[in-house]
C-alpha cells in the first residue's frame, strides 16, 4: 500500500464548449504545465466538462412539462420544466419534499435532482440551460484513457467525477460515475487484520476514494480546475463504475 498521495490540479484549461476534443484540451493543459503521466498515474476529470465536451446540455425552454411533472413540481416548489429533464433522465423517484426530489438516476446512481446542474454553465442563445450526465460515463474515462495512452506511451487509469450528497451526512463529496484503468472497488474479503483475522465484509469504494481526494483540489465553484493527476494508488484489476451501484435488491433504504 501507498504511505503517500500526491493531487496534481491540471491548471490553464479553458472554458469547454459543446463539441470540443476534451482529450487534446486536457493532453496541451498538462503539456504546458510540464508534467508527463505514468502508468501509475490516474487522471480524475470533472464530469461537468465531460458533459459540456458531450453536447449534454439541454434548454429547459423546449421542453413540455408532463402532467406527472407538471405535480411533482407543485409538491416540491420547483420549475416544471426542471422536474420534467429530472423524470426523462430517471428510472424512479425514490423521495421527494419541498426543495428536493431524489431519484434513481438512468445509470443508477441515487442522488438528488438525477445530477442536472445548473452551475457555472452557460446559456447560449439566452435560453435556460442546464447540463445533463455523460450518457455512458464508464465509455467517456475509456475514451480519454486511451488518447493519454496513446500521447505518452503509458497506461493511466481515468475516473470520471462528479459531486453528490450521502443520504445520512451533510455536505457534498466527489464520487466516481465513469472509471477505466483501475479497480471501481476494492475487495478485501479474506485478507488478514492486524491480528490475523480474516476480513469478511471489507469492501473499500476504491475510485469514490481517489475522486473525493481529487475534489479537494478541483473545487466545487470558480476555481477552474476540471481535472487533476492523482500519483500513489494502487491500480487493481480494472473494473467500471457501473460496478459500485449497489443492486437494488441488496438496497436495505428503499
Amino acid at each position: 500500500m501507498a504511505n503517500r498521495l500526491t493531487v496534481i490540479g491540471i491548471e490553464g484549461v479553458p472554458l469547454v464548449q459543446a463539441g470540443d476534443d476534451l482529450a487534446a484540451i486536457l493532453i496541451s493543459a498538462i503539456e504546458a504545465q510540464g508534467l508527463q503521466p505514468s502508468k501509475d498515474d490516474i487522471l480524475v476529470v470533472a464530469q461537468k466538462v465531460v458533459s459540456k465536451a458531450e453536447r449534454r446540455l439541454l434548454d429547459l425552454s423546449t421542453l413540455e412539462p408532463s402532467p406527472e411533472a407538471q405535480k411533482l413540481a407543485q409538491e416540491t416548489d420547483k420549475d416544471p420544466r426542471h422536474v420534467e429533464a429530472i423524470l426523462r433522465e430517471s428510472n424512479d423517484v425514490v423521495r421527494s419534499k419541498p426543495g428536493v426530489i431524489v431519484v434513481e438516476h438512468r445509470l443508477g446512481h441515487v442522488l438528488a435532482n438525477a445530477g442536472i446542474d445548473r452551475s457555472n454553465v452557460e446559456s447560449p442563445g439566452g435560453g435556460d440551460a442546464v447540463l445533463l450526465l455523460p450518457e455512458d460515463p464508464d465509455a467517456s474515462a475509456a475514451q480519454i484513457k486511451d488518447r493519454f495512452d496513446a500521447r505518452w506511451n503509458c497506461d493511466v487509469g481515468v475516473i470520471i467525477a462528479d459531486s453528490v450528497g450521502r443520504a445520512w451526512r451533510l455536505g457534498t463529496t466527489g464520487i466516481a460515475i465513469g472509471v477505466a484503468g483501475l479497480a471501481a472497488l476494492n475487495d478485501q474479503r479474506g485478507d488478514l487484520d492486524l491480528f490475523g483475522k480474516p476480513l469478511e465484509v471489507t469492501v473499500t469504494g476504491h475510485a469514490d476514494a481517489i475522486a473525493a481526494a481529487a475534489t479537494l483540489i478541483m473545487g466545487e465553484g470558480a476555481e477552474a480546475v476540471p481535472a487533476a493527476l492523482v500519483h500513489g494508488v494502487q491500480r487493481g484489476d480494472a473494473t467500471p463504475a457501473r460496478s459500485i451501484v449497489r443492486p437494488k435488491d441488496e438496497d436495505m433504504f428503499r
